[in-house]
């Protein structure tokens, strides 16, 4: 597979993912268990079943300027909505702006319209937009999904994520990954210094530390705010640097900029430097280097708009913010199914030469080599803890919190993370 090509090419529209704002479950279920489709754009799409009871429920999920085919936030609402279809019998349009400047227009004039029961705006490109329009239309029913416009409306839900829960999992195996490669340091490329990415950082420190304690077997890990989501010139560079500095696994939380990461990996294991791994984000990323990315954590944005139409047609319908973790199965670890749905989208896009069951098979054997399973043990017990409320990360609400914490973290307090429960 040429990467270097698909960094230049339609990549760039491919996981530009919402990460400003918010940035599945480890077991691949429903919602999202649909089959595979292909991905083609359009600005309109219709679908429907023969159900009787929810007839009358119209829905239109209004993709980012990107729309279909983007492997990540839209192709993962997409395929939330098809299992909302078939199983709730909903009837649900799609649309693509055109532009970021035609969102406000487009949202006003579907809520005008009236022929709609909930309106799903994907991401947080669509934030000052739905602000500027919520409050007009207050019998229009809207869900934001991995942003919120931070006003409580009883018209408007805004679904986010326990980033902290996935990426705690991530960080458990990262350091197994190392231990086992003979490391000890492991790295993670960063976007912006912003909250949701202090979660990010707060789960995978977490994650080492936690693996570190029931193991005995010191992780060090190398964080990076690269000051940017969108320059994968800037995520070779920092990935590179990481490699130099003894890393044998780097996380990928950059967007766009992780992608170059993922070369630096690939390049360095190329040219014979040595053993390394990536693990990607959001949607299963595997599929652009399966020889060398070998995890992804798993943003179900699949869920989150199936949970939202879900709460129309069942009247449990709330206003405010919902947080989707582990036990709701929002966020994860992408098993070998997932790894599958978004390596056939890739190839039907024309991303990739290799077909989903190559590059299953590669990753399976990648993971079977050299996840140790201890490894896999201890994430599943941290797995259990978390849904079953034994552990609840804290969300840091100040700049000076999240520092604090880190930096307790660092010296081996795991509960300095924690809001409830405790690590021994």
């Amino acid at each position: 597979m040429n990467k270097k090509g698909l960094s230049q090419t339609g990549i760039a529209a491919i996981i530009i993912i919402i990460i400003l704002v918010g940035i599945g479950a480890y077991y691949f279920s429903s919602p999202g268990k649909g089959s595979i489709t292909t991905t083609t754009k359009t600005t309109s799409q219709s679908m429907s079943t023969a159900s009787t009871t929810s007839k009358k429920i119209k829905v239109a999920v209004l993709f980012d300027v990107g729309g279909r085919g983007d492997l990540s936030f839209n192709d993962m609402a997409y395929m939330g909505a098809m299992e909302a279809a078939k199983e709730l019998g909903v009837t649900v349009n799609f649309l693509t702006p055109k532009s970021t400047t035609d969102m406000e227009p487009l949202l006003r004039q579907l809520s005008q319209s009236g022929q709609y029961n909930l309106l799903v705006l994907v991401g947080f490109l669509w934030t000052d937009a739905l602000n500027r329009t919520a409050g007009d239309f207050p019998n229009q029913k809207y869900a934001l999904i991995d942003s919120t416009t931070g006003v409580v409306r009883k018209n408007e839900v805004d679904i986010l994520f326990r980033e902290q829960e996935s990426a705690s999992l991530v960080g458990v195996l990262a350091a197994g990954i190392a231990h086992q490669l003979g490391g000890n340091t492991v790295g993670a490329v960063a976007g912006m210094d912003i909250p949701p990415l202090w979660k990010f950082h707060i789960g995978y420190l977490f994650g080492v530390k936690y693996y570190d304690l029931k193991t005995g077997n010191k992780v060090n890990v190398l964080w990076q705010y690269t000051g940017t989501f969108g320059d994968t010139q800037k995520g070779y560079e920092t990935g590179m640097q990481m490699l130099q500095q003894g890393a044998k696994v780097i996380y990928g939380v950059a967007g766009l900029t992780h992608l170059g990461m993922f070369d630096a990996v690939a390049d360095w294991n190329q040219k014979g430097y040595g053993k390394a791994f990536a693990i990607g984000e959001d949607a299963s990323q595997e599929w652009y280097n399966p020889h060398y990315i070998i995890l992804s954590g798993a943003k179900r944005v699949d869920t989150a708009v199936y949970t939202a139409i879900k709460m129309v047609v069942d009247g449990s319908w709330k206003g405010g913010i919902k947080v989707l973790g582990l036990k709701d199965n929002g966020v994860g670890i992408w098993d070998l199914n997932g790894v599958k749905y978004f390596a056939q989208l890739a190839y039907d896009n024309h991303k990739t030469n290799l077909t989903p069951t190559e590059i299953v098979n590669i990753v399976k054997e990648m993971r079977q080599k050299y996840i140790p399973q201890q490894a896999w043990n201890i994430m599943k017990q941290l797995e259990e803890q978390i849904k079953s409320g034994q552990i609840v990360f804290k969300t840091p609400t100040s700049e000076e919190e999240y520092n604090s914490i880190i930096q307790e973290l660092e010296k081996g307090n795991l509960n300095a993370a924690l809001e409830k429960g405790t690590v021994s």
